[in-house]
């Protein structure tokens, strides 16, 4: 066990800063009733839960944050997981009214909680409404019950539907996601299962391609010959279709993942891809934190372990496990990666401004040069952006624009 896990040894301390201004605030529940094959985040299985105990700890480490950060103003708040819809909903209340109190926000704020379809979970819906939570982002996966197995999923598609109504009638915002691009599924298969979706007359759809993670159930079984994924041409296919789809019905793409209307893109997630700060609250959590020094950051990394992590805050009022100074030349990097995922691209003055770094110094210029004249970037003044022709292959072209 690294030392910083053990409740005996001093936590490491972070720079306090006063900073003003906005944050997005993460929180972090690791709990799942199972843990899904293609899964690789800080999710576990546990038979008992002390709600009692989760819920002091979350407010006080929030309180710790506020310590540091007292001019912080919260741009947004979200449960993620793990299931959050597995918390209490006094424990959701119990946080969202410290975080208002402590980073009081000058407006309504978007308070969104990731939650699964299962038929106890929908029925915490209204609950959560009560408790302040204003958006859901339901984890429906697949409309198709044969697929919904082969994903490790808990609920059927008679659930979903059932969930997709409460929280229709429940939240003004409310957003699902599928996943796509699965073993033997074709070009008709996704259109007709997407149409479908689309019928729901959400106002956000996030749509991902099946990905296989190092280190989860399917990638191993993916190494053994399992199973097999679309290849390269039949992905892009199917990416193709997704934004023709989505864009008639009135839901465009605006990060290469996300679709919705005009207006109601997810706020909290808009704070990573455009570089913003924002605080992770709970076990494994990551945050970008405010630095003293201009155009810096500090990026912290909460103990992942949750019992481990409950321990510290008992014992030091926080689980920061490791703290880094991203100085302000990474920041920049950090948010070109970001930032070109989201459809409208990159303002490169706004970023030199922000951190004070000329793009020069990190963008080889013979390779943008290459690149645009290949049609895989776009510039319009200061503006930097992918074409469609780019966006399937965003992480090569990163390491090329980066190198």
């Amino acid at each position: 066990m690294p030392a910083s896990n053990r409740p005996d040894v001093e936590a490491p301390a972070l720079p306090a800063s006063p900073h003003e201004g906005p944050a997005a605030i993460y929180v972090h529940w690791p709990f799942c009733l199972k843990k899904c094959p293609y899964c690789d985040f800080n999710s576990h299985v546990r038979d008992e839960i002390s709600h009692a105990d989760w819920r002091n700890a979350l407010v006080t480490e929030i309180r710790h944050f506020t310590g540091l950060y007292p001019n912080l103003k919260a741009s947004s708040i979200f449960f993620g997981g793990g299931t959050p819809s597995l918390m209490e909903p006094d424990t959701v209340a119990a946080v969202i009214d410290e975080v208002r109190s402590a980073w009081a926000p000058e407006s309504e704020i978007e308070i969104t909680l990731e939650a699964n379809p299962s038929s106890v979970e929908a029925g915490r819906f209204r609950a959560y409404r009560q408790a302040g939570v204003n958006r859901l982002s339901i984890g429906i996966q697949s409309l198709r019950d044969d697929a919904l197995q082969f994903l490790g999923r808990l609920h059927t598609v008679e659930e979903a539907l059932k969930a997709l109504e409460v929280a229709r009638d429940n939240f003004g915002r409310a957003s699902f996601d599928l996943i796509y691009a699965r073993p033997g599924q074709s070009l008709t298969d996704w259109r007709q299962e997407l149409s479908e979706a689309l019928a729901f007359g959400m106002s956000h759809l996030s749509l991902y391609q099946l990905t296989i993670e190092e280190g989860t159930a399917f990638y191993h079984q993916f190494q053994r010959g399992k199973f097999t994924l679309p290849d390269e041409d039949e992905a892009a296919a199917l990416y193709d279709l997704t934004l023709e789809m989505t864009d008639k019905a009135g839901l465009p793409a605006y990060e290469i993942s996300n679709h919705a209307r005009p207006g109601e893109e997810s706020r909290h997630n808009l704070s990573y891809w455009q570089g913003d700060f924002y605080l992770g609250i709970g076990p494994g959590a990551h945050g970008r934190a405010p630095h003293p020094d201009f155009g810096a950051a500090s990026a912290t990394a909460q103990i992942k372990r949750p019992e481990d992590w409950l321990a510290s805050v008992r014992a030091h009022g926080h689980g920061t496990q490791d703290i880094e100074t991203v100085l302000a030349e990474d920041r920049m990097v950090e948010a070109l990666m970001m930032g070109l995922r989201l459809m409208e691209g990159i303002d490169l003055k706004a970023l030199e401004n922000r951190f004070g770094v000329a793009a020069a110094t990190v963008i080889n210029a013979e390779m943008l040069q290459e690149l645009t004249a290949g049609g895989y970037l776009q510039q319009s003044g200061s503006r930097l952006a992918l074409t469609p022709k780019g966006r399937p292959l965003l992480n090569y072209l990163l390491g090329k624009l980066l190198a």
